[in-house]
């Protein structure tokens, strides 16, 4: 194993893009429902790729396919995990140059990556946006604000998160940027999948957020095609907030295991001076079921889904 791996490995999982929506506090907690190893594992709507750092952080992988529908954001991780001493030194100059003039430094950004979408451009503004939320006008044209109580992170910790990165994932990661169905569809038994679907509860024609548009069926008959191949899968999917639902659960005939995961106190909620906690939707594939279950020689506590 290569020594700066192993190095990387002694600290905390390493998480250079900011991203709304992100699994990095949910991730041990995922991975609790991993096989041990898996050959590779495949992440069709990689965002922020939270799931395969850290399970290339704890070493339970060989390989990984890093895949997202948004061509920037795959432009990025190609740059994080292949030339990162190139992308921090280019944040570096764009964090230097906004000193005293943050919010009109922000908006030249902003208007130069409409231009060009450049890795580096990109990076900045998940750094410095509100919430680190992708969001787009009609125009196609990312339009999100600064978050004005903030610089972003600092350049040697940016950097060090973007070479952390880069030495988990470097010469092991095919990465695309194309339709999650034609990932599903190159993938067999020997892979681990984790699927992190923009949400139903998020995605509506009028909401501005970077959301590809999912057809719930469409997702639904994917689904079943990988559990014909006896593929072993995970998908986090929308869920409740206090007794609030969001989106569609996906159907019985699936013979999937449905896990409520507490993702923490909604800060919604919070902000109206209720007590309410979220809690995320996590499914198994059967397969993957079967197989953590033999692994420990007892059925895990799960619930199939109603």
């Amino acid at each position: 194993m290569n020594e700066t791996v192993k190095d990387y490995r002694r600290l905390n999982v390493p998480h250079p893009l900011p991203y709304q929506g992100s699994k990095r506090n949910l991730a041990p907690l995922i991975l609790s429902y991993f096989p041990p190893h898996s050959t590779r594992l495949v992440e069709p709507f990689a965002g922020s790729a939270a799931i395969s750092l850290a399970v290339a952080h704890r070493g339970l992988a060989d390989r990984f396919l890093i895949n997202d529908a948004h061509t920037p954001v795959i432009d990025l991780w190609r740059d994080i995990i292949e030339k990162p001493e190139g992308l921090a030194t280019k944040y570096r100059t764009l964090w230097q140059a906004q000193l005293g003039r943050e919010r009109e430094y922000y908006d030249s950004v902003r208007r130069k990556f409409n231009e060009t979408h450049k890795p580096e451009y990109f990076l900045y503004l998940l750094a410095r946006c509100v919430k680190a939320a992708i969001r787009y006008n009609g125009g196609g044209e990312f339009n999100n604000s600064p978050d004005n109580r903030r610089k972003g992170a600092h350049p040697d910790t940016m950097r060090e998160r973007i070479v952390g990165a880069s030495a988990l994932l470097q010469g092991r990661t095919e990465i695309s940027a194309c339709d999650y169905r034609e990932v599903l569809a190159n993938c067999n038994s020997a892979d681990l999948v984790y699927m992190d679907p923009p949400y139903q509860g998020v995605c509506r024609n009028r909401d501005n957020r970077y959301c590809p548009k999912i057809d719930h069926r469409e997702f639904c008959d994917s689904l079943a095609a990988l559990n014909d191949k006896g593929c072993m899968y995970v998908v986090s999917y929308d869920g409740r907030t206090g007794e609030k639902t969001y989106g569609e659960l996906l159907p019985t005939y699936l013979n999937l295991v449905h896990i409520e995961v507490h993702a923490g106190r909604s800060t919604q909620a919070t902000l109206l001076g209720r007590d309410h906690d979220t809690y995320e939707s996590l499914y198994l594939s059967s397969a993957l079921a079967k197989a953590i279950s033999s692994k420990k020689n007892k059925k895990p506590q799960m619930e199939f889904a109603w």
